[in-house]
């Protein structure tokens, strides 16, 4: 068994235009002040990071480490959610999505698409200068549109689709093999990998990669009413990162897992800060340490209610409540009798 590491911090939803939010300096001693040891650093956002440059140059690389270091603090992991969700984009979604890419490739769905795979590319090489070994990002998708099978799918779709999705991923995959860099997939609504099912067709698709991992996050299975302990039992071999993020589903007479179109705050599935929602942490923790898990403990703060600097205070202390410091010896060891074979055999009678 191991003890998580943690608590670590996504600074994705934290990071602005105002003090002390818009660097990665003042915002590290922000979160270093509230009792984080770790941030997640979101590798769009140049007030936190150049993603070519780290790749390229491994002083530069090590000028992020100290930054973060300075600050008493640890980087977990990289992020490339954005990126990754640009490496597979259906048609219908190329005006929403246009706006998480520079203003070179919009309107330009292949280079848009090749941008992407050069940013998930520099991911692996920047996350080996950083001494990191896992990274988080999204897969995209092709099929989100056709989740619903109404109209009815034709033949063949589905696999055409993951065939399509492996065969954009593979040579990322490989990069990241190249670097010993786990890819961890955030599964998540809105992404071809949305639950253990598909997650399992894109594994088939790309050969049971090593380098296709997953970041286990409660709150999109709680919204889909998916039973997130239990997908720990059958992919705990997968999961190398871990956003530690709540939420709550209270369907109605009225409305259910779509939602009907609403805002956050009337949806029936909602995210909550920590404690605030239904997901039963204790478990989860419980169960991550049985298996060995050894990455860390990240807050990804969502909420549509509470202020995110509350949130984010009241993130450190309830992680660091939840880290199980795992024992090194058996509880009744106390009442041990000793045993060679001998002894073995002649209690069984043998």
């Amino acid at each position: 068994m191991t003890t998580l590491k943690g608590p670590g911090i996504f600074l994705a939803q934290f990071m602005g235009d105002e003090a002390p939010y818009n660097s990665l300096e003042s915002i590290c001693k922000w979160v270093a002040s509230l009792g984080f040891t770790g941030v997640q650093i979101p590798t769009w956002d140049g007030r936190c990071i150049d993603l070519q440059k780290a790749a390229e140059s491994k002083t530069y690389a090590d000028e992020i480490k100290g930054i973060v270091n300075a600050a008493g603090l640890e980087i977990t992991e990289l992020s490339t959610h954005l990126q990754g969700q640009l490496v597979a984009v259906n048609p219908a979604y190329d005006a929403l999505f246009d706006g998480f890419a520079p203003a070179s490739v919009r309107g330009n769905a292949k280079a848009r698409t090749d941008w992407a795979v050069q940013q998930l590319k520099y991911a692996a090489k920047a996350s080996r200068n950083l001494g990191l070994d896992a990274h988080a990002t999204f897969s995209g998708a092709l099929l989100w549109h056709t989740v619903y099978p109404w109209p009815q799918r034709p033949a063949g779709l589905v696999e055409t689709g993951f065939t399509e999705l492996a065969k954009r991923w593979l040579p990322i995959l490989n990069t990241f093999d190249e670097n010993g860099v786990d890819v961890c997939y955030e599964i998540h609504p809105g992404e071809d990998l949305h639950d253990g099912i598909t997650y399992e067709m894109f594994l088939e698709k790309v050969n049971n990669h090593s380098r296709a991992c997953l970041l286990y996050d409660p709150s999109h299975f709680v919204l889909q009413c998916l039973d997130y302990l239990s997908y720990i039992d059958h992919y705990h071999e997968r999961i190398k990162m871990f956003h530690v993020k709540d939420a709550e589903f209270n369907p109605t007479g009225k409305q259910g897992v779509y939602g009907g179109y609403q805002n956050w705050v009337n949806r029936a599935g909602r995210f909550r800060s920590l404690g605030d929602g239904q997901v039963d942490f204790k478990s989860i923790f419980s169960k991550l340490a049985a298996y060995n898990y050894r990455g860390w403990a990240v807050l990804e703060w969502e909420c549509a209610i509470k202020d995110a600097a509350t949130g984010a205070a009241e993130g450190a202390p309830f992680i660091k409540q939840h880290i199980i410091k795992v024992t090194e010896k058996a509880f009744d060891d106390f009442a041990g009798t000793g045993s060679n074979d001998a002894f073995n055999k002649s209690i069984l009678g043998i």
